[in-house]
């Protein structure tokens, strides 16, 4: 199918393309993306005016896990004390730019069952949400959605239905024949 990765990445990637989230992380099963890392030349090159960046953070043999992500955005993000607080919990080197932060997350994320919990910071995730997560081991939370929950729940139940209806406005429109790129080209 010629438009099945814009079909992936409208479905899960919408909300760090339009701005909404400083990123999305996307899981690629390698049986149907044999070729990722060549196909996200095409996005690279297309998308770099608008700062986003795709980047394969682990690769194994049945998937791809590609992080979707606007670079400026994310960058502020990581320089907020509170996220650095954190990641200075998981020996990252806080402070530093960004592509090193990230080839720390690509070591964690390869040596970890699962997903190192941090993460969540990566994908923009309100803080007292990933700290709450990492305290109460994933129990507890007030609302579950795109995320665990563990502050403001109205907030996020509001921010929820935002992700959800770009998700939904950008696959349908794929659905009908654009490109991912035809989509955000205006944006």
């Amino acid at each position: 199918m010629e438009n099945q990765l814009d079909r992936l990445l409208a479905a899960y990637c919408s909300p760090a393309l339009a701005g909404i989230k400083p990123a999305n992380l996307v899981s690629c099963d390698r049986t149907i993306y044999p070729d990722l890392p060549e196909q996200l030349e095409t996005y690279r090159e297309a998308f770099a005016p608008r700062g986003m960046r795709f980047e394969i953070v682990c690769a194994c043999r049945a998937r791809y896990l590609l992080l979707v992500y606007n670079e400026a955005q994310l960058e502020r993000y990581m320089q907020d004390e509170r996220v650095q607080h954190v990641l200075r919990r998981f020996g990252y080197p806080v402070g530093s730019p960004l592509p090193e932060l990230l080839a720390v997350l690509r070591k964690r994320i390869a040596c970890t069952d699962g997903f190192p919990h941090e993460i969540g910071l990566f994908l923009g995730y309100p803080i007292e949400d990933v700290v709450g997560f990492i305290r109460y081991s994933g129990r507890g939370c007030k609302l579950s959605g795109y995320w665990k929950v563990y502050g403001d729940a109205e907030a996020a139940s509001r921010l929820f239905d935002r992700l959800s209806r770009v998700c939904h406005a950008v696959t349908k429109r794929v659905e009908q024949g654009e490109t991912l790129l035809e989509v955000f080209a205006a944006a």
